[in-house]
């Protein structure tokens, strides 16, 4: 009866019903993307989104270098001239950004061999835009965020969804095969943008107008731990959350980097599906809490009970049958990615609650070692990769590559669980 009072307790806080909005707009388009998905791999070939994927995961990394992650300070000051600051420090570091990259468009033949993927380059001049829509709205985002505006975000994960599925479809049934999934997602995510944008315009124009020098450079020095010790840290997360891509595409090809690439794809829907809707609702809410002075314990421990007993279920009910279902799913030639969702399934667990309070770090301004995790599970995931290269096993290299983040994951979860407790026994201290 207690967890039962519990769980009414927390249905009725503002942070579940701000999650339930977020959650329920995820929840809309991540059924768009799975329900199209079946059609577009009878469309698209392994070699498509092979090619699709490592245009992403170049793209990924360059987005991070152009907020240099200013953006997840947005949140954080109380007054909002800081965080408009904030917001203009990270869009000028965007637009230098996204010129140099501009500026390496000449290139783009030698930068795809590197790869050895010649297709590469018929595509590579739209990374700017792809860079540009995507930065813009992290700083648009967490503005959002700090301002409870969470319709608005879900306005932005409906429409980029609806157009991004819509116009893959529309390009693989006009024959638009080997950059469509490439164009379409560019389309998506400025398109949306540009929704989002001018919605958040409406209500917050006045406010962005006036650009002082001199505040962006406080708020760039007192923040300055972001770009310092968080951008490093995501980048390295990036980068080697993106290895298999990177490094064994030479390797074994673009049609072994297509199963893996849908198999992440549909693994981490869900993951992704609840941890963006939750982490931005945490984040605003256990960001008031420490500024409150509140304690975090009791309402952690139980996110985190909860989290775990419902993943590790459905990991058990889904691993028999995950072969079949992908196949039944995308078509018969698919069976290969659930084989590989199956190395992911203790992964995926840790993974739901550590994505959902990647902030905590944030929160106490622990990034230096936020850091070293991050370093840590570069290592492990760069060594499984490395022997399935070795050994010339692409399935040892995903296997390896898994098992590894699964152990630094829940590693990481067991830190965040302890930062927790020492902010707790201070406040603690601080009443007595």
């Amino acid at each position: 009866m207690k967890y039962l009072s519990d769980i009414r307790h927390i249905i009725h806080t503002d942070a579940a019903k701000n999650s339930a909005k977020l959650l329920s707009a995820n929840i809309v388009a991540q059924a768009i993307g799975l329900i199209i998905y079946p059609v577009l791999t009878r469309l698209y070939s392994p070699e498509d989104f092979g090619l699709f994927n490592l245009f992403s995961s170049i793209g990924g990394i360059l987005v991070l270098l152009a907020t240099a992650e200013y953006q997840y300070a947005i949140v954080l000051p109380k007054r909002d001239k800081d965080a408009i600051a904030l917001f203009q420090t990270g869009s000028f570091i965007a637009l230098v950004v996204i010129a140099f990259i501009a500026l390496t468009i000449p290139f783009r033949h030698n930068i795809a061999n590197l790869f050895n993927t010649p297709e590469l380059a018929d595509w590579y001049f739209l990374l700017p835009l792809f860079v540009a829509g995507s930065a813009f709205w992290n700083l648009l985002n967490y503005w959002l965020t700090r301002k409870k505006q969470f319709s608005n975000i879900s306005i932005y994960q409906l429409s980029q969804s609806i157009i991004n599925s819509g116009t893959k479809y529309f390009f693989g049934i006009s024959g638009f095969l080997a950059g469509g999934l490439i164009v379409s997602s560019v389309v998506g995510c400025i398109a949306s943008f540009i929704i989002s944008l001018t919605m958040a315009l409406r209500k917050y124009a006045i406010q962005f107008t006036h650009i002082s020098v001199s505040r962006c450079k406080y708020v760039a020095n007192k923040y300055a731990n972001f770009p310092k010790f968080s951008l490093v840290r995501a980048l390295v997360n990036q980068f080697f959350g993106q290895i298999p891509v990177l490094l064994l595409t030479p390797v074994f090809g673009t049609s072994s980097i297509g199963y893996w690439s849908m198999a992440v794809l549909l693994a981490f829907t869900p993951v992704n599906m609840i941890s963006r809707s939750v982490y931005q609702v945490l984040f605003q809410k256990m960001n008031h809490d420490t500024q409150s002075q509140r304690p975090l314990t009791a309402f952690y421990k139980k996110l985190v009970i909860y989290t775990l007993l419902i993943a590790s279920a459905g990991s058990c009910i889904l691993y028999p049958f995950l072969p079949t279902l992908t196949q039944w799913l995308l078509g018969d030639t698919w069976d290969t990615t659930g084989i590989y969702i199956r190395y992911m399934l203790p992964w995926l667990t840790f993974s739901l609650i550590v994505a959902s309070t990647g902030f905590i770090p944030d929160l106490f301004f622990k990034q230096r070692t936020g850091l070293f995790f991050e370093i840590l599970l570069a290592t492990t995931r760069l060594i499984g990769v490395l022997i399935g290269i070795f050994a010339h096993n692409f399935t040892v290299a995903i296997a390896g590559y898994a098992f590894g983040s699964a152990i630094v994951t829940c590693t990481q979860l067991g830190w965040f669980w302890i930062l927790i407790k020492r902010y707790d026994r201070k406040i603690n201290e601080a009443t007595s």
